[in-house]
């Protein structure tokens, strides 16, 4: 009788174990063969895409990624990006801009100087600034070529003051003398350092005679 009562516990342990063990494989049989209801309805998924795919939505990465050309994923949405312009290092300017003498000016100097077509030119070496005028009225200009008036020319930019050199031989390099009408007359002014160069503006200055903003060629 006992033993016949052991021999069927043990049958009831042995089956116990059986119905654990076959629950749990029904159970992990399950979880493997989850199908999504995209599966179930015959619909094939990217292979990328995961046996465990959620319906709800995935955010997009903050902060997007900028990328040259393309559009940047923001709040879900795709928008166009603009290229970045292209950086110019602005160019170098100056205040002197050079601009045509007007009649008005060319009138002036005619009628109350006696001169016109008043030029200052920078020579091939740098060293000298020239600096030539017409004669219309010979009896206006006479102080452009009195030997007591020296000549200064004056650069405002750097204001740097040049003078007239004087050879020992040759004296002044100036033209002096009794001027002649619709004949043109030159000096020169030192331009030791380099100070003034083409594109500047300088003035032209010979005891009361005075001519501005004058461009050097």
């Amino acid at each position: 009788m006992k033993r016949a009562m052991t021999r069927n516990k043990a049958l009831v342990s042995v089956s116990g174990t059986r119905i654990v063990v076959s629950t749990l494989a029904v159970a992990v049989g399950l979880v493997l063969n989850t199908r999504t209801p995209a599966q179930e309805a015959g619909v094939q998924q990217p292979a990328e895409a995961s046996a465990y795919t959620s319906d709800a939505p995935v955010a997009a990465p903050w902060p997007p990624k900028r990328r040259q050309g393309r559009a940047a994923p923001i709040g879900g949405l795709h928008l166009p990006m603009k290229a970045a312009a292209p950086k110019h290092k602005a160019a170098k300017s100056t205040p002197y801009h050079g601009t045509e003498q007007t009649a008005k000016s060319r009138e002036y100097y005619a009628n109350a100087w006696g001169v016109d077509h008043l030029r200052a030119a920078y020579t091939s070496s740098g060293n000298l600034i020239r600096f030539t005028f017409r004669v219309v009225h010979p009896t206006l200009a006479k102080p452009l070529g009195d030997r007591a008036s020296s000549p200064y020319l004056y650069a405002p930019k750097n204001h740097a003051v040049l003078q007239v050199p004087t050879m020992e031989k040759i004296g002044q390099l100036r033209q002096l003398g009794e001027l002649q009408t619709d004949k043109e007359y030159w000096m020169v002014f030192s331009n030791k350092g380099n100070l003034v160069h083409p594109g500047d503006r300088v003035d032209v200055m010979i005891g009361r005679f005075h001519a501005g903003d004058l461009l050097v060629e």
